[in-house]
């Protein structure tokens, strides 16, 4: 029998990527008690990297294009770690980075993406709390950097 989570996903026309292997030092999520702990996830895609800044090569439609693929590569590891997405509860917190130049101030629209991607997924599983700030400069030169806890049933 399919997932719940896995038909919502069929409903929304949304095939998850691979999850996304490490670039350093560090595991891709940890399981710890009733919680999951997903390292930061890069804005890439089909073609490879999402790079750029925001307020500069990228505008916020972009950017919250951007922050989705972070979210589609959090459900990615979420799935690896569990097996099964409906074992997701409900998502606690996001924290998104955005490259943006100075002044710019649209981070909370751009880290939408991923939010609003929760939502679609999870429905009110999927409200959490969130921070959404500027980084000067992100790894690789990639446009937006999402990491995620999960409460875990």
């Amino acid at each position: 029998m399919a997932s719940k989570i896995a038909a919502r996903l069929e409903e929304l026309g949304i095939a998850l990527p691979a999850a996304p292997t490490p670039a350093a030092n560090y595991v891709p999520y940890v399981l710890s008690g009733g919680m999951l702990y997903v390292s930061g996830q890069i804005s890439q895609d089909e073609a490879g990297l999402i790079t750029g800044k925001l307020g500069a090569e990228l505008d916020t439609a972009e950017g919250a294009r951007a922050a989705r693929r972070c979210g589609l590569s959090l459900l990615a590891q979420a799935q690896a770690a569990l097996g099964d997405l409906d074992r997701v509860a409900r998502v606690v917190k996001l924290v998104g980075f955005v490259n943006s130049v100075p002044g710019y101030t649209d981070q909370p629209k751009v880290v939408n993406g991923c939010s609003d991607l929760m939502v679609e997924v999870f429905g009110d599983a999927g409200r959490h709390a969130r921070s959404a700030v500027s980084a000067g400069s992100l790894p690789l030169g990639v446009a937006v950097e999402i990491e995620a806890i999960f409460e875990v049933a």
